[in-house]
């Protein structure tokens, strides 16, 4: 149990929605504990160590994966939860549950599977976390799913189409798509999860870029944000100038960017919430605005840094290289279990034999080759059509 006094307008353990199947309450944690517990111990959760973050996973084994990255985003969303009084375990369980329904080889695989699903209603990375938690994971005999609380839910749910957000208010009026449909925000853990988020890939892309040798510190000096600490750590720790001391000087220059960040949200989300005047988690939801925000100076210096991260590093020659690849063996597997569905493995193809429409079919696939990791679809990819296109 948190054994802090939460804020009025934090989400409280036991003013919570619910869950859709109703259970006793657990005797020595709160529901949120719960929800980030079983997280933690489902398939989805565990996947996510060969899941591609930047660098696939044959690329090297120091580089971040989806499951290092949604344990520094939980780590962040913690630190961050505290001083603005904030439910910490709910935080560190949307963190945690967030990446769920990535698919392998990161973006570029979402990317390629949405394409294949263009004539089936598309594929959202967010909406197949919440189907993750809501459908996929079989661990329980009272219901699919993992059965997590309505603000465990709400904070996953982080875009949502409109037409997707039909469809789930259809299913589950007043839900937790309502608030793609009417306007207003998640809770406060909720957008803190979204920023810490941010935050975390900034810095870490940072770190795992210069590692892969793809970027320099001297092109970092084109990012302001960035300059500013490594000029200051240099100042204080003049040694570090020196060849060998490369690693430490960039650590220690992510470790300041990043800290500054984290207090910035912090002081910022502070005024928000005082000029909002809120008290309440659903005056927050009524919110035409996030609360949990950047200052404007920081909110510019960190869109620089992403823009530079997205030319020098994300659409790096090597990588768009690597990602293309990637996209093809994505492609490749969707169309050969759409002709033959039976290689998928049994519960998925017994789905597919059950389809009732070939949307139906075309959802069983996407869900089978989005719960893949990187290094097993690049088996299936091999074994399917004979060629080796990663690794």
């Amino acid at each position: 149990m948190q054994s802090f006094q939460l804020s009025p307008w934090a989400c409280q353990p036991d003013a919570t929605r619910g869950r859709r199947y109703a259970e006793p309450a657990a005797p020595t944690r709160t529901e949120h504990q719960r929800d980030r517990d079983r997280i933690v111990h489902s398939s989805a959760f565990r996947r996510l160590v060969y899941k591609t973050q930047v660098f696939v996973n044959h690329e090297g084994d120091l580089f971040r994966t989806r499951l290092t990255h949604s344990l520094e985003v939980a780590q962040l969303g913690r630190s961050i939860a505290r001083p603005l009084g904030l439910n910490e375990d709910l935080v560190e369980a949307i963190c945690l549950a967030h990446d769920l329904g990535h698919t392998p080889f990161g973006h570029a695989g979402q990317d390629e599977l949405n394409a294949c699903m263009q004539h089936f209603g598309g594929f959202e990375h967010n909406l197949q976390s919440l189907r993750v938690v809501d459908q996929l994971e079989e661990r329980y005999p009272q219901y699919d799913g993992l059965n997590l609380s309505f603000e465990t839910r709400e904070g996953i749910l982080k875009h949502c189409s409109r037409s997707n957000a039909l469809k789930l208010e259809a299913q589950e009026p007043g839900g937790v798509a309502a608030r793609f449909l009417n306007g207003g925000q998640p809770s406060l853990e909720g957008q803190l999860a979204n920023l810490a988020d941010a935050i975390a890939y900034n810095a870490h892309d940072v770190d795992d870029g210069v590692r892969s040798g793809l970027i320099t510190l001297e092109q970092l000096q084109e990012v302001p944000l960035f300059t500013h600490f490594y000029t200051q750590v240099l100042a204080d720790f003049p040694q570090l100038a020196e060849p060998e001391a490369q690693r430490r000087l960039l650590y220690e220059t992510i470790r300041r960017m990043r800290s500054e960040q984290v207090y910035d949200v912090i002081h910022s989300t502070r005024q928000h919430i005082a000029h909002a005047g809120v008290c309440h988690v659903d005056e927050v939801r009524a919110c035409s605005k996030a609360l949990v925000r950047f200052s404007p100076d920081m909110q510019a210096q960190t869109q620089a840094l992403k823009r530079f991260l997205f030319h020098a590093l994300y659409r790096h020659d090597q990588v768009m290289q690597t990602m293309e690849a990637a996209r093809q063996v994505v492609r490749d597997l969707f169309a050969a279990y759409m002709q033959q569905p039976g290689m998928m493995k049994p519960r998925f193809a017994l789905r597919a034999q059950q389809a009732g429409s070939e949307a139906d079919m075309a959802r069983t696939v996407a869900d089978f080759v989005a719960g893949m990791t990187d290094r097993y679809a690049a088996k299936e990819h091999e074994r399917i059509t004979g060629m080796k296109l990663l690794g």
